[in-house]
């Protein structure tokens, strides 16, 4: 795939600086990390390796990665692993596509306390699921899913929500068969939502009363529970946007179609149109106006500060598992739903699992200079990798 005239890395390189001197007072140690880890990704800031043709001495230079989560070009590897990985899962029946969206009226509390209120959509979400498949007349089981995190729509504004993947049916309550959704439906979308919405704010109002939330600026009149539950009444009120996508037409389709979700950033490279003259300009899908794209401009500090919104507190994990497919029992349940619904079980691979945080040095013997095109690129020097701390002390000016 060839390189974008430009990616999210050179809006960092160009204008980082002045988005740091503007934001300075704002930016905590992971904004700063993150911003510098995706300048120097790939240059010679983050070290790396030295090739050379054991024929004719042609010499390439290969440079490290950066690692980091909220990389668009780091994260594009760990998406084809995870895509590996979770294919042994797959079960053959039909899968769904569930939608949980927060309202935009949670947006300033959510940007204070990220860690708290996503924890509790990723809660709210799948106990609504849980129960709801539990107690449904049309289904009584128990199901398995996976969460994914997004917060950020098309523009790059705050609208966290979670994608959730769900096998079309679940184990019978007294464990004995396979309980399969009527077919082309899952729950009652109604259902969900109204469920989703009283479960999210009883768990917000229970944060709330344990201190467990930052109220600051024009939040810190919400300190008092009076006046709390007083600004939540209006949400009570308001229907939640809760989606359930039609199945797809298999489980290997649904996988691929998963894959485009779960290392995926804010925006990808390839929606960058341009980053000259002190702004920068991208393409966004107008939902308004199904199927057609248009371009929106922004000033390259604000682009990056919409970008740094969706920087995720230090180990938070935004893809989850849960029911039958969590991580302490996954393979001995579908195991015995294999049974239940009579598949063969998948075949047990003998390859072992790699390292996605280590880069590899390329001394494949199939990689042949691309200068002669006969001798064998081998390694001859390597640059270590600095240590977090060194890459946060990078001065972004020398990011060019």
């Amino acid at each position: 795939m060839p390189r974008p005239a430009c990616e999210i890395a050179d809006v960092f390189r160009r204008y980082g600086a002045a988005f740091q001197a503007r934001y300075a007072r704002l930016l905590g140690p992971l904004q700063l990390l993150v911003l510098k880890a995706l300048a120097a990704c790939r240059t010679a800031q983050l070290g790396g390796h030295v090739l050379q043709c054991d024929a004719c001495g042609h010499q390439k230079q290969a440079y490290n990665s950066c690692h980091n989560r909220h990389c668009p070009k780091c994260q594009a590897r760990l998406r084809g692993q995870w895509f590996e990985d979770r294919q042994r899962d797959l079960l053959p029946v039909e899968y769904f596509h569930v939608v949980f969206t927060l309202p935009d009226e949670l947006g300033p509390l959510a940007l204070q306390n990220k860690a708290v209120i996503y924890n509790l959509l990723f809660r709210a979400a799948s106990q609504t699921l849980l129960d709801a498949a539990a107690d449904w007349k049309g289904l009584q089981a128990r199901i398995g899913f996976f969460a994914i995190l997004h917060t950020w729509g098309q523009k790059l504004d705050l609208h966290p929500h979670l994608h959730c993947v769900v096998p079309g049916g679940g184990v019978s309550l007294d464990g004995t068969r396979w309980v399969s959704c009527p077919r082309g439906f899952f729950l009652p979308v109604k259902l969900l939502s109204r469920k989703f919405r009283g479960t999210f704010l009883a768990f917000l109002k229970q944060a709330h009363r344990r201190r467990e939330l930052t109220l600051a600026g024009r939040l810190q009149p919400l300190a008092s529970d009076r006046a709390f539950r007083s600004w939540l009444g209006p949400l009570y009120d308001k229907e939640w946007v809760v989606y359930a996508k039609p199945p797809w037409k298999g489980p290997q389709h649904a996988l691929k179609y998963l894959a485009r979700y779960t290392h995926r950033v804010a925006i990808g490279n390839s929606r960058l149109q341009s980053i000259d003259d002190g702004q920068v300009s991208f393409t966004y899908k107008d939902y308004r106006r199904p199927g057609r794209q248009r371009t929106l401009t922004l000033a390259a500090t604000e682009f990056i500060r919409r970008f740094m919104m969706h920087v995720l507190p230090h180990g938070f994990v935004r893809i989850r598992y849960y029911g039958f497919l969590a991580n302490a029992h996954r393979q001995a349940q579908l195991s015995k739903i294999r049974d239940l619904l009579g598949a063969p079980q998948p075949a047990v691979s003998d390859e072992q699992p790699t390292d996605p945080s280590q880069d590899a040095i390329k001394t494949a013997p199939d990689e042949c200079c691309p200068h002669c095109q006969e001798g064998l690129m081998r390694a001859v020097a390597t640059t270590p990798r600095p240590r977090l701390a060194e890459i946060l002390q990078l001065p972004l000016m020398t990011l060019t």
